[in-house]
């Protein structure tokens, strides 16, 4: 895709983002946001130079763009313009680590697999499977990316207990805190997760962490349709063996396998795993220390549309019943993976699939998901497919978060029009 440039800010705006002392550079092509390049990229190195940036941005109206590691910068829609990114890279440092409390505090440019490695040296982990490798804690929060551990340890949003941000106005935003039990101000982080940029910059994160566990196995069962994979899912989430993860691989075609994770001591987990072998019998199951190939990873591949699918626990095998049937009828393969013990899974179509196609997939189980109680969002895709559908489908709430993204930024210069609703 051919890089968009944005118009060119003024030679004021450019020396007052470069009199903040901040690390600033001309962009190059490698800079573009979904195709749509920058001037300027600053990198600062704390809240308070981030927030020096901010002002000066915001003093001459630049459009600004966060990024951590930039692992995920297509995903959602292309900015309507970027006049400057903000790259948070430099800002990878583990603040504090708190093992009697469980409580971390990171800078948002630290990568999330070196804040596993920093705890790890506790005997501490924070629960929060790292699904885009690479990807920088600030990104993780921004995305909302969870995977198979939320079913017992919940998403980044129920780990996240205290953030740092920097409005659009280079104001300095903080809520909640180092301690579990405070929850003051703890909407703003509730807020924030998943707003892909548009509300603010996140600059620090306070995370709740759990123990490593001593022991964990994988028990894995293939189910040859959708009424053995409900029944195979039901069977963990309301039996008694309180299961880490609930699996689903479903592919386009043949038979799927759900995995269930199973951590603790390891008496525990030895415990655990001879009750679940039990309860799954009918399938063959088998148990393992070793997880599956495709385990705590996303679907898809570079140039393929990747889908997420939200639904109730009961709509299951109406869903997977609906891929088979698209399949079929329109000769789309679509391969889902994710946690069916949680009602979330993610969807990868072909690339070069027809953006009518896509089109027609996609609101077929949108019907199918919200009868559920659900949603079906694009989260990634080529252009002509972004072009042609809308990526996140109706919200109800949209009115509401409009109002939000106003009272936050204004201007709407953060991350423009890569959000809900052209947020």
């Amino acid at each position: 895709m051919a890089a968009v440039v944005s118009s060119a800010p003024s030679a004021a705006a450019v020396s007052a983002v470069r009199d903040t002392g901040t690390t600033v550079r001309g962009a190059n092509d490698d800079d573009g946001v979904h195709g749509v390049l920058p001037a300027l990229v600053a990198y600062p190195t704390s809240t308070e130079e981030t927030s020096q940036v901010l002002r000066a941005a915001a003093a001459h109206a630049l459009a600004v763009v966060p990024r951590g590691c930039g692992t995920k910068l297509t995903w959602g829609q292309p900015p309507s313009r970027v006049d400057l990114v903000v790259d948070l890279s430099r800002m990878d440092r583990v603040i504090d680590h708190a093992p009697g409390d469980l409580v971390v505090v990171t800078q948002a440019g630290t990568r999330l697999a070196s804040l596993q490695q920093t705890v790890a040296g506790a005997g501490q982990r924070l629960a929060v499977d790292e699904m885009v490798p690479g990807a920088s804690v600030g990104g993780t929060v921004a995305a909302s990316t969870s995977g198979p551990q939320r079913v017992l340890a919940g998403t980044v949003r129920d780990l996240l207990i205290g953030v740092t941000m920097v409005r659009a106005d280079g104001v300095v935003a903080k809520a909640g805190g180092r301690v579990v039990k405070n929850v003051a101000g703890y909407d703003l982080g509730k807020l924030i997760t998943g707003s892909f940029g548009t509300l603010g910059v996140i600059t620090e994160a306070v995370f709740r962490l759990h123990p490593l566990p001593a022991a964990r196995r994988f028990v894995a069962v293939a189910v040859h349709d959708q009424n053995q994979a409900h029944e195979a899912v039901q069977s963990i989430v309301h039996g008694q063996v309180v299961p880490s993860a609930v699996e689903l691989d479903w592919p386009a075609e043949g038979p799927g396998t759900v995995t269930v994770l199973l951590e603790g001591t390891a008496g525990g987990v030895a415990a655990r795993t001879e009750s679940t072998l039990a309860v799954l019998d009918r399938f063959a199951p088998e148990a393992g220390e070793q997880p599956p190939a495709r385990w705590s990873t996303y679907p898809w591949t570079g140039g393929q549309i990747a889908l997420k699918l939200t639904f109730a626990l009961t709509g299951l095998p109406t869903v997977l019943a609906e891929l088979r049937t698209l399949a079929l009828q329109k000769s789309v393969p679509v391969t889902v993976r994710g946690s069916a013990g949680a009602g979330v899974l993610y969807g990868a179509l072909p690339d070069g699939t027809d953006p009518a196609t896509v089109v027609h997939v996609v609101q077929r189980l949108r019907l199918v998901c919200r009868s559920y109680g659900g949603a079906v969002v694009v989260v990634d895709a080529p252009t002509a497919v972004k072009e042609a559908i809308d990526l996140w489908g109706p919200i109800a709430a949209i009115d509401l978060m409009r109002r939000v993204k106003d009272q936050f930024d204004p201007q709407h210069r953060l991350s423009p029009g890569r959000f809900v609703g052209g947020i």
